[in-house]
């Protein structure tokens, strides 16, 4: 049976057959409905202008939510129940942190959402679920757009750092070499991806921007503009080779040698300097940033498969505790690189894991073979 909508007239609550059943699968959305609302309440604390604004607007429709099954409940509404475990967890990292983590994490909680298939559900409050994940997508979206660059560093030099030193690790333990030779290998093998990836961060980063500032147009072009042929107006050709069409081109110089005419001279930024394609990028920061950033991420990863050699394990037990280390860090890894990009974190933790444990077995057999031969 449908109830109605709860903003239409009347008490749907005495038509209904209240069976337990029911009782408590409404008692449990209103739960959930309020604690859902409280966390959008909290995530808009720690924001300002629009995004308030639309945390704050879904927290009202969360309202009109928890409202239809105060109505269905009536008088059986009970004491108030807490939100599932995964909705007060939400709940909890939204008054602690609030950032896009969380965002990702109310995505999942909205696309889990069972009014679809709740027959006292309002097919009303259904599409505003769907609408609600699409919504929260968005604003996580803007999040991880903010933090793609620094995210996507640090993912791929720790996860580098882990498999990398792992196989390393791994392929000359199972040579059958002595604990301190693998540590030694360890340390050499941290010391030296770090200093690989720091490098070649700091020449990327520091090429890129060499190559962008070769494309700002030279300030002192402006100079000659007071001198141009107007009827030739050659000014043209820059907005052509920037990659206007002719007539769009004609136009911009037109309007920039009208403008040059009007100021008597006034040439600072008369070749709309802030259009240039060149300036619509992205920030990269500094090379040395990117650089100091990359050995430390990687370094990060690759300290921890040399930690049980450190602490004086050898043998198979250093190496047991090595692929151990490195297996729960590759699936916290995968599993927050799953949430933050709005996947599954399970899938992702298990991929991170498959790939990671591949390479190093590959090693592992290798050093097998060698130490066979040697010995």
């Amino acid at each position: 049976m449908q109830p109605p909508h709860p903003d239409e007239p009347g008490d749907p609550a005495p038509s209904l057959a209240r069976n337990p059943a029911d009782l408590r699968r409404w008692r449990r959305h209103l739960a959930d409905e309020r604690a859902e609302a409280a966390t959008y309440r909290d995530l808009a604390r720690r924001r300002t202008g629009e995004e308030r604004e639309i945390l704050l607007a879904l927290a009202d429709a969360e309202k009109r939510h928890e409202q239809h099954w105060l109505d269905l409940l009536g008088d059986d509404v009970g004491r108030p129940l807490p939100g599932d475990l995964r909705t007060r967890m939400l709940g909890l990292l939204a008054r602690r942190f609030g950032g896009v983590f969380v965002l990702a994490l109310a995505q999942r909680a909205e696309a889990r959402s069972t009014y679809d298939r709740e027959e006292f559900a309002t097919a009303r409050m259904a599409a505003d679920e769907q609408i609600h994940e699409e919504v929260v997508r968005g604003l996580a979206t803007r999040g991880r757009n903010r933090m793609s660059g620094m995210f996507r560093a640090a993912v791929f030099g720790a996860n580098d750092g882990l498999v990398s030193n792992l196989a390393l690790v791994l392929g000359i333990g199972a040579s059958g070499v002595s604990s301190q030779t693998v540590l030694l290998t360890g340390v050499a093998g941290l010391l030296a991806g770090a200093l690989s990836m720091g490098a070649g961060e700091f020449v990327s980063v520091r090429s890129q921007r060499e190559l962008l500032e070769a494309s700002d147009p030279d300030p002192k072009s402006a100079q000659a503009l007071p001198h141009l042929d107007v009827d030739a107006n050659e000014l043209a050709l820059v907005y052509r080779a920037r990659g206007m069409d002719q007539d769009a081109a004609q136009a911009r110089a037109d309007g920039v040698l009208a403008r040059l005419a009007v100021t008597e001279g006034l040439t600072s930024g008369s070749l709309d300097h802030e259009e240039s394609p060149a300036d619509d990028r992205e920030t990269h920061g500094t090379a040395w940033g990117a650089a100091v950033s990359s050995f430390c991420f990687f370094a990060s990863g690759a300290i921890i498969p040399v930690l049980p050699y450190l602490f004086g394990l050898t043998g198979a037990q250093a190496i047991a505790v090595a692929a151990g280390l490195v297996g729960v860090s590759l699936l916290i890894t995968g599993a927050v690189t799953g949430l933050l990009s709005g996947t599954s974190p399970l899938t992702r933790a298990l991929r991170q894991l498959a790939i990671g444990f591949g390479a190093a077995a590959i090693t592992y057999l290798l050093g097998l073979a060698f130490g066979t031969t040697l010995a």
